[in-house]
């Protein structure tokens, strides 16, 4: 897991639950389950976990012992949000949250900006609505008569309308809680390669990324003893059902976490305990028994990759922070005159 994509936008936030989600988000996740379960390899986006109650799941999640990357981030971000922000001249004209959540990590970085730029405006950026209201509130509440221009949308989408609205300063945009690894290499050299071009010259793009590490450590943060992320993975079966009339049978499939070294990352998976038949929005799947649904990919980069992916986008790296047991890494990247 990140820290917590509609199209290419990832979120890890406070909850969608069926009332709330739009028509646009239902025939969203319609389409990208039935597609998802029609592949050869079955496979649904990560991105639909969150519902409310998967949110409330996730947050019991991140308060587990074994699970570090929202704490290990939150240390970087309380320790170098100052240095980060120093490095855009004249302080950020305003500071863009791919995927607000609830603005708790952002919430560090604002304040080290309003140090700098006392009038930086803050744009949450999130396809959830829920979760934009509640980053738009809790940084309100911090700070009274902060600029707040929330944008509903995918983060390309919402990246574009801030770098139009920013005025003459740099933009800092923050792509946090390594949501990039929830994608393929391909599909993250893609959304990076958008956001640079919905950047401008001199604009700043803060990117969280969970580092390779022990394979201890790694399955203890992906499936914890007391099965919270195993409720929290099968909860989007749930979910299927609830929204999409589903009949699956939750006692008959399992969570499964596993490590693949080549790439490297961890991988969730849904796991059919028996050979049944599953009905979803009037469409039948067969599972074998042992047949797999995979719901996540979290890579762990080396910091060699981290590189590559800054070349393949097209940005300039300013700097990169690290914890000291070098377990997650903050990189700063601009859009320099060759990416413009």
């Amino acid at each position: 897991m990140a820290s917590a994509p509609a199209a290419i936008a990832v979120s890890r936030s406070t909850g969608r639950g069926a009332a709330s989600v739009p028509a646009t988000s239902r025939e969203r996740f319609r389409g990208d389950v039935l597609a998802g379960l029609a592949l050869p390899s079955r496979a649904i986006p990560s991105v639909w976990f969150y519902d409310a109650w998967g949110s409330r799941l996730f947050e019991r999640i991140m308060r587990l012992p074994a699970y570090y990357p929202t704490r290990v981030e939150t240390g970087l971000l309380e320790r170098h949000s100052d240095a980060v922000v120093a490095r855009l001249l004249g302080g950020p004209s305003s500071v863009v949250d791919l995927g607000a959540g609830d603005g708790t990590k952002t919430k560090l970085v604002m304040a080290a900006a309003r140090r700098r730029a006392p009038t930086a405006a803050y744009v949450p950026v999130d396809v959830s609505a829920t979760a934009l209201e509640a980053a738009a509130e809790h940084l309100r509440t911090t700070w009274p008569g902060l600029e707040v221009r929330p944008v509903h949308g995918d983060y390309v989408e919402g990246l574009a309308q801030a770098s139009r609205t920013s005025g003459h300063a740099p933009l800092l945009a923050l792509l946090l809680g390594s949501n990039i690894g929830n994608l393929e290499w391909t599909a993250a050299v893609a959304l990076l390669r958008s956001l640079r071009q919905a950047l401008r010259l001199g604009d700043h793009l803060l990117v969280g990324f969970d580092l390779l590490k022990s394979e201890e450590v790694l399955r203890g943060a992906y499936d914890d003893p007391d099965g919270v992320t195993a409720a929290f993975n099968l909860n989007l079966l749930s979910r299927v059902n609830h929204e999409l009339g589903g009949d699956f049978d939750l006692s008959a499939f399992e969570h499964r976490a596993t490590f693949d070294a080549g790439r490297p990352a961890m991988e969730s998976w849904l796991v059919s305990r028996r050979r049944q038949v599953v009905t979803v929005a009037d469409q039948r799947f067969e599972f074998r028994e042992g047949e797999a649904i995979q719901t996540e990919i979290s890579w762990k980069y080396t910091d060699g990759q981290i590189a590559a992916l800054a070349r393949e986008a097209g940005f300039e790296e300013v700097e990169r922070f690290h914890d000291g047991r070098r377990w997650f890494a903050e990189a700063l990247w601009r859009v320099g005159p060759e990416a413009a």
